[in-house]
């Protein structure tokens, strides 16, 4: 049973979601809250495994709501909630350390399905959308307050980066890019479960919580840099769209 706190200041809006996840056989709702302050006690009392986030709530909006429960090290994880797809809100929420965004216009079935994606640990966002945030909004926005970046460090001098191997490095490199596993495999002519095994160790040895923060930390560190991801982006384009 996937258990969730909603968190948006429109009582409307909160009782379509409990509505949507009730339906379901798996998934229960264990409160609701009004801002980004009462999410914060509420999770710390209720400890959920999923916090479906509003960004924009007066008071303590969405996203220092979403610095304090992930700063908090529980096992509770946030989906926040914006009206664009590349906003600034958005990228901030990542940067705050949220697993994942989906758009309040997006269907039912694309809620339900992120929701359970982030109950079980994995990221909402594809990679190269993330890389597509950070490409507009990396330069316009402050780091994260919870892992700030060393402005003056280089790549192989980061301390995050000081127990990867030169593969890892190497792969956190085509992460940051917006590669899929299946992708990596075929560009470093290893097998996919290889990939894997590197893509686990990197998570857990820089202290990422999912794949969107291994990009985030590329990005920070300089091993991608906005202007490399935009060649990568243009190539992209040109093969067509990927599978998430």
């Amino acid at each position: 049973m996937t258990t969730v706190l909603i968190a948006d200041d429109q009582p409307l809006q909160r009782f379509g979601f409990r509505m949507l996840l009730e339906s379901q056989d798996d998934m229960t709702v264990l409160g609701e809250a009004s801002g980004g302050g009462e999410a914060v006690r509420m999770t710390a009392e209720l400890h959920p495994d999923v916090v479906l986030m509003d960004i924009r709530m007066p008071g303590m909006d969405g996203i220092e709501a979403t610095r304090h429960i992930v700063a908090a090290g529980d096992r509770t994880r946030v989906l926040i909630l914006t009206t664009f797809d590349l906003d600034e809100y958005a990228y901030a929420g990542l940067r705050a350390g949220a697993s994942g965004f989906l758009v309040k216009d997006a269907q039912p079935e694309e809620l339900l399905s992120g929701v359970r994606s982030v109950a079980t640990g994995d990221a909402v966002v594809a990679p190269g959308l993330t890389r597509r945030l950070l490409d507009a909004y990396a330069h316009h926005l402050p780091a994260s307050t919870h892992r700030p970046p060393s402005k003056s460090a280089a790549p192989h001098t980061d301390p995050r980066l000081s127990s990867l191997t030169e593969r890892e490095r190497e792969i956190l490199t085509v992460i940051g890019q917006g590669w899929t596993n299946t992708e990596i495999a075929a560009r470093l002519h290893l097998a996919e479960s290889t990939v894997k095994t590197h893509v686990g160790r990197i998570l857990a040895k820089t202290g990422s919580r999912d794949r969107i923060q291994a990009v985030i930390l590329a990005y920070d560190t300089k091993l991608v840099e906005p202007s490399s991801a935009q060649r990568e982006s243009t190539e992209n384009k040109k093969r067509g769209p990927r599978p998430l």
